[in-house]
Formats: C-alpha cells, sequence, structure tokens
C-alpha cells in the first residue's frame, strides 16, 4: 500500500465540502453540539472537537463517504479508505502533527482546525488519542459479556469527550470529571439502545451478553423486524441503567453557571428526551432508532435545570 500523499482536482474547494458534510451530522446528535447561545471561541472549539471525534467514528464504522476522499488527505491511496486499521493509523499520525510532529502540518482539514483549539486550550493528546482507541476495539471486539466491559469501553468511546468539553471551558475539577464520565457514560448506552438493529447490521452487539441470557433474548432475537417481550425488557432493563448515570451526573449541571449550564443541561436533556422516545417506542429499538421531538428536547432541558443541585 503506497502511503504517499495523493491529489484530486479542485482540492480546497472538494475539501470544504467534503468536512462540511461531516460536521453536518451534528444535527442528528441527540443534544446539540455547539449551540449558538455559547461564545463563538466555544462554539469554534466544540465543533473541532465535534469533528474530529465524527471523523474517527466514520473510519471506525465504515461510513466514510465514497470515492477515498479522507484516505488521500491523511496521505493514503483512495482505496485505503475500506482498510480501517490503516485509516486509524494514518489519522493517529496526523493527530501527532496536531499536537507538533515533526513531518510538518496536518493534512486533513478537520485535523488543521482543530490545531489552534488544541494549542489556545493547552488540550493533551490523551482524549484524542482514547477515542482512537475506542474504533481500534471496534475492529477486534464485537461482543461484551459483563456491564463492566462495556463501561470499559464507554471509558475510551465517550467520556474523553466530556473531559474535553471541560478542558475547552476551563472548568475541569475531579469532582466535574467524575459526574461527566456519567453523563457520557450514559449517552453512549443510549445511543447503543437506539442502534441495535444498525449496530448488528456490523456484526456488533453492545448489549451485555450475560444481560442477554439473564432475559433469555438470542442474537437471532435481536434481528427481528420487532422486538418481543424478552427484548423490551432487556431494553428497558439497560435504559433504567442509563437514567441513574444521568442522574448520577446531574450535579455537574448545577456545578457552573451561565451558557456552560445551558450546554450541560443540553446534555444531560438530551440523553433524557432521547430515553423518553425510547420509553414511548415500548422499547421495541429494532424497527430503528427512537429519536426525541424538539419540544422534547426542550422540555427535559428545562426540567433539569430545574432539577439540577447547585453548587458554589
Amino acid at each position: 500500500m503506497s502511503h504517499r500523499p495523493h491529489e484530486l482536482p479542485d482540492a480546497p474547494a472538494t475539501s470544504l465540502a467534503h468536512t462540511g458534510a461531516t460536521l453536518g451530522k451534528a444535527r442528528s446528535e441527540n443534544f446539540p453540539v455547539a449551540p449558538v447561545f455559547l461564545p463563538r471561541a466555544w462554539r469554534e472549539g466544540l465543533m473541532a472537537v465535534y469533528g474530529y471525534a465524527r471523523l474517527v467514528d466514520d473510519i471506525g464504522d465504515g461510513d466514510l463517504a465514497p470515492g477515498g476522499r479522507d484516505a488521500v488527505l491523511l496521505g493514503l491511496d483512495p482505496a485505503a479508505a475500506d482498510d480501517r486499521p490503516a485509516m486509524l493509523d494514518a489519522l493517529e499520525a496526523d493527530l501527532r502533527r496536531v499536537f507538533g510532529g515533526t513531518d510538518g502540518p496536518p493534512r486533513h482539514p478537520l485535523m488543521l482546525a482543530l490545531q489552534p483549539v488544541v494549542r489556545a486550550h493547552a488540550l493533551t493528546p490523551e482524549p484524542f488519542l482514547a477515542l482512537i482507541g475506542a474504533n481500534r476495539q471496534d475492529q477486534r471486539v464485537a461482543r461484551y459479556e459483563t456491564y463492566g466491559d462495556l463501561l470499559g469501553y464507554c471509558e475510551l468511546s465517550a467520556n474523553p469527550v466530556g473531559r474535553l468539553v471541560l478542558q475547552l471551558t476551563g472548568t475541569s475539577t475531579p469532582e466535574r470529571i467524575r459526574r461527566s464520565d456519567a453523563v457520557c457514560t450514559a449517552l453512549q448506552i443510549i445511543e447503543h439502545l437506539q442502534d441495535v438493529a444498525e449496530d448488528l447490521g456490523r456484526d456488533r452487539i453492545y448489549l451485555p451478553a450475560e444481560d442477554m441470557r439473564r432475559f433469555h433474548v438470542t442474537e437471532a432475537d435481536l434481528a427481528a423486524p420487532s422486538a418481543g417481550a424478552s427484548v423490551r425488557a432487556l431494553v428497558a432493563f439497560e435504559a433504567e441503567r442509563a437514567r441513574e448515570l444521568l442522574n448520577e451526573g446531574l450535579p455537574l449541571v448545577g456545578s457552573v453557571h451561565g451558557r456552560l449550564r445551558l450546554l450541560l443541561a443540553g446534555f444531560v436533556g438530551g440523553g433524557r428526551a432521547a430515553l423518553r422516545a425510547v420509553t414511548a417506542a415500548g422499547f421495541d429499538v429494532l424497527p430503528g432508532p427512537p429519536g426525541p421531538t424538539r419540544s422534547g428536547l426542550l422540555r427535559e432541558v428545562a426540567a433539569v435545570l430545574r432539577t439540577a443541585p447547585r453548587k458554589g
């Protein structure tokens, strides 16, 4: 496989449209990624981090745009776009350039956008590397035996994002990190519950095997067009675990002030609204992901703001 940079015609315009499509996926998240009420510097930082996290996930899930553009931008042959380990390796090399590597500036436009944010906020590589590690794990691990195993995966796949939000806003403390980890793990579990059918299509199951046995759920049950009673009971059980984690993280919202409080309430409220949608579907997530409505999201955010215990 060649690792020499490849060029496509009209590179600047093509790259702008390409990265815009990646960032546009923020509209489909359960929670607002960078709402307009935030200071511009925060919005730019959050979108840069989101762009990076989205790119890592798209590589790991094989959801890159066709044509191999991302491979080219990372200095690989277009055909390498289907080689997920190679793409993750190339992305890690570009991340090293973000943090001052010796072989020039970052190559991918999303990584170029990340570099000034990293410098302005003195961010460290560890959270970014953890997200790559989660997607490498996705290439090797397709089933999780215990809930503890799943929590270990969330430590890599979700919690680093919340920690980056705290670093970007200058509000990171050990207690807030602990609460943030609970919220982010909950959001990851909720996403897994919404995407059971989609994940199974990728030969991945994020429902712990020990819980599937407890509720007498087989993989064949998850492949059905709609959920039977056992699957619904299992999803309800895991949803309650996520709800408890959101409650554990709720004091994070009350520990900050102003617009950051609104942002964090959006994260927690988005998780609650998604859980409400799953519940409203009778815990039948197999026909497709039950998603929250905008009005449902706003109601949950308002409830979070009313009930979050205030500190400081």
